[in-house]
């Protein structure tokens, strides 16, 4: 048996939404600087059992700008089919999954940090009980520079990416926006104090 037909085993008897841990939901448009936000607090809080920092699985080689495992296409989707995602969406051509253990982890009142698409905000709502959403956000002048200096796209598409951006509204409880145009240390620690409050609810929710 796989460790993630284990867990889903092991989550079976209770049902959905996993309690007890917290699932931070960090989403913002492109160029917002989301990795390195978590970055800053990864290192910060690099002693801190009670957080787990997810490494997404992408259908993209990995680069300097983001902390991710890779699957070919194909090797993704057998994966998601043997339930080897928690989570798992499509955007810009691509595949993203979140490990399966990330439901284990929040389970045992763990928190759970990952870089996630908006889109899936409402499976998100339904699969944990507790879940803090963190938007990250930058200057439309600061988005533009900053996926430009990656490469990966044409002038056109780096403006489409920001018009669809521009037009999505986060809404619902437990979201907390923060602007990343200005020095990284300024939103890090803002994004720490969120995941301080997670870890103290986490600590209270395991008492009840």
């Amino acid at each position: 048996m796989t460790v993630s037909a284990s867990i889903e085993r092991e989550l079976s008897a209770a049902a959905f939404p996993i309690r007890d841990g917290v699932f931070v939901a960090v989403v913002g448009p492109s160029g917002a600087g989301k990795d390195t936000v978590i970055g800053y607090a990864r290192t910060l809080f690099a002693d801190e059992s009670r957080l787990d920092f997810v490494r997404r699985v992408i259908t993209r080689p990995s680069d300097t700008s983001e902390d991710h495992d890779t699957l070919a296409d194909a090797a993704f989707v057998e994966a998601e089919a043997d339930g080897a995602f928690a989570i798992a969406w499509e955007a810009h051509g691509l595949r993203y999954g979140i490990p399966a253990e990330v439901d284990w982890s929040v389970a045992n009142g763990r928190v759970a940090i990952a870089n996630v698409s908006r889109a899936i905000i409402p499976v998100l709502r339904e699969r944990y009980a507790n879940l803090a959403v963190v938007e990250i956000t930058a200057s439309p002048e600061i988005l533009a520079e900053r996926l430009a200096m990656r490469g990966r796209e044409s002038r056109g598409e780096v403006l489409a990416r920001l018009a669809r951006s521009a037009n999505v509204a986060l809404s619902g409880p437990g979201v907390t926006s923060i602007d990343n145009s200005g020095p990284r240390e300024a939103a890090g620690e803002r994004f720490a104090d969120v995941l301080r409050k997670a870890m103290a609810f986490s600590d209270m929710s395991g008492l009840i």
